[in-house]
């Protein structure tokens, strides 16, 4: 059988690997941060726990399809962000997530209700220090607050009094969450104490009699929690104070659910130098804004997330076809981002409150992983005795692809760490030593195919191509075996299992490209090499006895039969 095409040129596939690990590192230290360091797990670097309860409008327990829901959005937004190596799991009527870091900030946003409507702005005023408020002015009176108005844009361009706080800080949860109630004296529960004070802001909040609406504007204090966050009806007029507390609205029944929201990106806005989230609605949502833009020409109207008005521009020209528009604001990069993610991915079926919020140790993780490290360096050795004991000097070979595989993998661990967010934890690492190990398992079929074809009388010189050409289709039926077992495990698989799966997969790729790039042209290079064709050296002299053996007992019968 003739020599694998591949193995023609060994110092010129040994020279692609080098180039490959060449530009692996030049990325690691050349690009993003330039930090040699992988991004750490809950389990590695510590984390950060949040609790959240469900709120009802009516008290009752949340129904398990509404939590399964919620869970469901909450995970698209963590994969939206890019906010690796958390978990967002159901513990009873309870939602907890679980992020890197010491910032439960970033968890608590994940959970936001995300519930946005759109709304006219029907009178709009400053609150009062103490509640006392002014009489409430139409919008576009001269006493509304003004700033200057921008050319029109495609959609909407700001107008007066929008907020000047980034837009997604402000939350259900926890400037804004309602404060946990303490029971009544009568023995009502929590749930329905809060019930209780979402159904009194309704009635005040959300009155259709203009003299109540009235008292509610005078009465609207916006540095307290909000009860309502999250629970208004859309179908009802609304009082609420923008995010930023600066303004109060009287606003009119939403006329655009966020649901006909079909796409949200955020971007800067190089006209006007800041950024902002771009909203496309569904086709009923682009008829709808059409209308609303149209019959609002040169007035307000708000944009209402979970009860509180993000942005209130003045509508500058109708009506506005296409089914585009934007929301303007004080937004960071980030926080536009992370208003667009949660406008994307949908609005929650439950609003939450933050219960608990505690910082997980990562202790106990690093005493785990000091153990899984040397548990694997231990057995990593035991594989190199094992190679020099049965294969002489050859075991080195076996040892450099160890080391010239493990090297790939760190490199592209941290680029991948950098780019889509990867973090290693203690499963990713046993599925990193799993796979290394199926490196020198590689090479084990590849010699014992050399020892094969050494039975059969071939010289090493001779036996080495052959064998390859019989263990590389060996190996790679293992090696596809292996990575479909990891795709499916990913794709079943839920939290650290995932992470060992993901590991499992790029080591069972990366073996495959160190066997035909470094084991292989090593060999053919041992193979020309008369030292290492030496029985002393290469540990096959038992086998090219019984070569030998054989071939003298076949000689025999030959002169006998003479």
């Amino acid at each position: 059988m003739p020599p694998s095409q591949g193995s023609a040129h060994p110092f010129r596939l040994l020279g692609v690997y080098a180039a490959l690990l060449a530009v692996i590192y030049a990325l690691v230290f050349f690009t993003g941060d330039h930090s040699p360091t992988p991004k750490l797990g809950i389990d590695l670097q510590g984390g950060t726990r949040v609790t959240l309860t469900a709120r009802t409008p009516d008290g009752s327990r949340p129904s398990p399809d509404s939590l399964k829901k919620a869970q469901e959005i909450i995970e698209n937004r963590v994969n939206g962000l890019g906010v690796s190596g958390s978990e967002v799991v159901i513990d009873g009527d309870n939602i907890v997530i679980t992020v890197p870091g010491e910032d439960s900030q970033q968890a608590r946003a994940l959970a936001t209700t995300a519930k946005l409507y759109i709304r006219p702005v029907l009178a709009a005023t400053q609150p009062q220090a103490g509640g006392a408020q002014v009489p409430p002015t139409q919008p576009g009176a001269p006493q509304t607050p003004a700033t200057d108005t921008p050319a029109p844009a495609e959609t909407t361009a700001p107008a007066a009094g929008e907020p000047t706080t980034p837009a997604p800080q402000s939350r259900v949860f926890p400037a804004q969450a309602p404060p946990t109630p303490t029971p009544a004296p009568g023995g009502g529960s929590i749930q329905q104490q809060q019930a209780k004070e979402i159904a009194d802001a309704k009635a005040l909040r959300q009155s259709t009699d203009q003299a109540v609406q009235q008292i509610a504007v005078a009465s609207m204090d916006c540095t307290k929690p909000d009860p309502l966050a999250g629970n208004d009806d859309p179908a009802l007029p609304l009082v609420t104070c923008s995010q930023d507390g600066t303004e109060v609205f009287l606003l009119g029944p939403s006329r655009i659910d966020g649901q006909e929201i079909a796409d949200a990106t955020s971007g800067l806005n190089a006209q006007q130098a800041r950024h902002e989230v771009n909203l496309e609605f569904k086709s009923a949502g682009a008829d709808a804004w059409s209308d609303l833009t149209g019959e609002y020409v040169y007035k307000r109207v708000a944009f209402v997330l979970d009860s509180k008005v993000v942005s209130a521009p003045q509508v500058q020209q109708g009506p506005q076809l296409g089914g585009r528009t934007s929301i303007s604001g004080s937004f960071t990069a980030d926080s536009a981002a992370e208003l667009a993610n949660t406008l994307k991915y949908g609005s929650l079926p439950l609003s939450f409150q933050t219960s608990e919020a505690e910082t997980v140790s990562a202790t106990l993780g690093l005493s785990s992983l000091k153990a899984g490290l040397l548990a694997g360096a231990v057995g990593l050795i035991a594989v190199l005795l094992y190679c020099l004991l049965v294969y002489r000097m050859l075991g080195l070979l076996a040892g450099f692809s160890l080391l010239a595989a493990g090297v790939a993998v760190y490199g592209i661990i941290v680029l991948l760490g950098r780019w889509i967010g990867f973090t290693l934890d203690l499963a990713g690492i046993a599925g990193l030593i799993i796979g290394i190990g199926l490196t020198a398992d590689s090479f084990v079929v590849f010699f014992e195919r050399i020892k094969d074809e050494m039975r059969e009388g071939r010289s090493f010189r001779s036996a080495v191509p052959r064998g390859w050409a019989r263990a590389q289709r060996t190996n790679l039926s293992g090696k596809t075996v292996s990575l479909i077992a990891s795709v499916v495990l990913y794709l079943l698989a839920a939290g650290q299992v995932k992470g060992f799966a993901f590991t499992l997969g790029i080591t069972t790729v990366l073996d495959v490209i160190v066997l035909y790039l470094v084991t292989a042209p090593l060999m053919m290079l041992a193979a020309r090499s008369p030292f290492w064709a030496k029985p002393s050296v290469n540990g096959l002299g038992s086998v090219q006895q019984i070569a030998r053996e054989r071939g003298a007992g076949q000689a025999r019968p030959k002169e006998m039969s003479r």
